[in-house]
């Protein structure tokens, strides 16, 4: 054992021995079992940093607030400890949670934290084994007896005001609730999936075989470890949850939860948004309204099933959400169904042998395009973007490809740039422009930087349905290849006009570099 290891041994061991003297009811067991299994796992530096006496005060603290919890519920405070109130002080804002184990809870609950603008400075997470009586009161601890329970302390950014603490205690629950829902029906919702699956085997769509087949083999792929699932809702257009073969679960279980909003009164909806929903393909893959509240801070992913009636017309979605898992996005496209279809489709019909230059190139392009489009997008539109981006090959200039989604909720623009010519500046300038063309707001950014010149940054715009603008492509580009003229592009074309090309370069060669303090 470390020397680190030893002076964490003899600390605790210290704040065991002071908290039972705090507690004021003798020595107890439990309590300083409970202060070793709360203190195993943090870091020595951690607890080095704190006296044994705030060590002590701060496991009874937590120990009292988790002595008493009804079943299947989570116990939630915020409070800035004070040494003459709480035994303990803090220079900070303490979250304590006390709940049944499950998956997904630290994830979740730092996620909320952050999302509040607030950085989690220590957190605290033992897995207790705890007995309780009908009551919910603690029994004595045994390590191998009781319901293994979630027993957080974290230490966040100082809040002064009690009306924001209560916000954020608030806004825990509710996380938590998700966590809950979801957890508790992830064997329901994974055996839903498998009964739709062995539908679409045994009473197929009538639509291509291909399709159907590739559409289960997803699906199948889906319930693989590839998608963790947050909610499911059956849709029938125009009804209600009511007249649905199958009850909502995990975080759909809410009837306001809305995730695209507007699905059942079709009537309301735009023309094309209509069209798209009716459109005689099995899967809708998407990115949902909202971010996760369980797991990460992320916008869910959709995976829509088309439910046909006896006339072969669309009547309906089998709606599952959740997160694609990170395998989905390290895997090579070309072993995930629907993706290894669009790619080959597309290589296809570019007609290029694949052992080409190009062809090659065409590939890479294809496996490295940001996996959340190449889940989204068409075949078609998918051949358009990707050839046009062959095009580009090595020529330094500044290029724009848009997406718009279907359900008009936003728009996916990549921009390529000149790698050296790529920063943070220019990104936020690009980022305002697209924003002012589609009259949305920058949603998120993504940069990919490899060994090409280019750079590529994916900007999404969020939109407002029925009220997109329609937009020139082609001279968005040229206003964004305007704003990312550098000094020297201008004087090269100052040059060229008053030279000729062939003088203008060799001059210029003669002068170059220009210091920053002569442009």
């Amino acid at each position: 054992m470390s020397t680190n290891e030893i002076e964490k041994t003899e600390r605790v061991e210290r704040a065991a021995a002071i908290a039972d003297a705090m507690s004021g009811g003798g020595p107890d067991p439990r309590l300083r079992r409970f202060i070793a299994a709360l203190y195993e796992h943090v870091p020595p530096a951690d607890l080095a940093a704190r006296t044994p006496e705030d060590l002590a005060g701060a496991a009874l603290a937590l120990w009292r607030f988790g002595s008493g919890r009804p079943a299947g519920t989570a116990k939630v405070r915020l409070y800035n400890p004070e040494l003459a109130a709480d035994g303990w002080s803090s220079p900070h804002t303490i979250v304590e949670i006390v709940n049944d184990d499950m998956p997904f809870l630290v994830d979740s609950v730092t996620a909320a934290i952050n999302e509040s603008g607030r950085e989690v400075r220590l957190a605290i997470h033992p897995i207790l084994a705890v007995p309780r009586d009908g009551d919910g009161r603690l029994r004595p601890l045994d390590a191998a007896a009781g319901t293994r329970e979630s027993w957080m302390q974290v230490a966040v950014a100082r809040e002064p005001d009690q009306a924001e603490r209560d916000r954020l205690a608030e806004r825990l629950r509710s996380v938590l609730g998700d966590v809950r829902a979801a957890v508790a029906d992830w064997p329901t919702m994974r055996a839903t999936l498998r009964e739709i699956v062995t539908e679409l085997e045994q009473n197929p769509p009538p639509l291509n075989r291909s399709e159907v087949a590739e559409g289960r083999d997803f699906l199948r792929w889906l319930d693989a470890d590839n998608f963790t699932y947050l909610g499911f809702r059956d849709y029938v257009f125009g009804e209600s949850d009511e007249t649905a073969d199958r009850p909502p679960l995990g975080i759909l279980r809410e009837a306001g939860y809305l995730v695209f909003g507007g699905l059942r009164d079709l009537s309301k909806l735009p023309g094309d948004v209509q069209a798209f929903l009716h459109r005689r393909e099995l899967l809708i893959v998407a990115k949902t309204d909202r971010r996760a509240t369980v797991h990460r801070n992320a916008h869910m992913d959709a995976i829509a099933i088309r439910r046909f009636g006896p006339d072969g017309a669309v009547v309906g979605l089998r709606l599952f959400i959740g997160l694609f898992t990170s395998v989905a996005y390290s895997s090579s496209p070309r072993s995930i169904p629907l993706l290894r279809r669009k790619i080959e489709h597309v290589m296809a019909r570019s007609g290029l042998p694949p052992a080409s230059h190009d062809g090659k190139a065409l590939l890479h392009i294809l496996e490295t395009f940001p996996r959340d489009e190449l889940f989204q997008i068409g075949e078609a539109e998918l051949f358009e973007t990707a050839t046009g981006i062959l095009n580009l090959q090595e020529r330094q200039r500044i290029a724009l490809f848009v997406r718009r989604d279907p359900l008009e909720r936003f728009v996916s623009c990549l921009v390529y740039v000149p790698r050296d010519r790529y920063s943070s500046d220019l990104r936020q300038n690009f980022g305002e422009i697209l924003a002012a063309a589609f009259k949305g707001t920058l949603e998120d950014f993504y940069t990919h930087l490899d060994e090409s010149v280019l750079a590529r940054v994916q900007f999404v715009i969020r939109t407002t349905r029925g009220a997109v603008p329609a937009v020139d492509d082609a001279a968005l580009e040229r206003q964004l290849a305007e704003a990312g003229r550098s000094w020297g592009d201008r004087l090269e074309e100052a040059a060229d006009a008053a030279f000729g090309e062939a003088e203008a370069r060799a001059k210029l060669r003669r002068f170059a570099p220009f210091p920053v303090t002569y442009q």
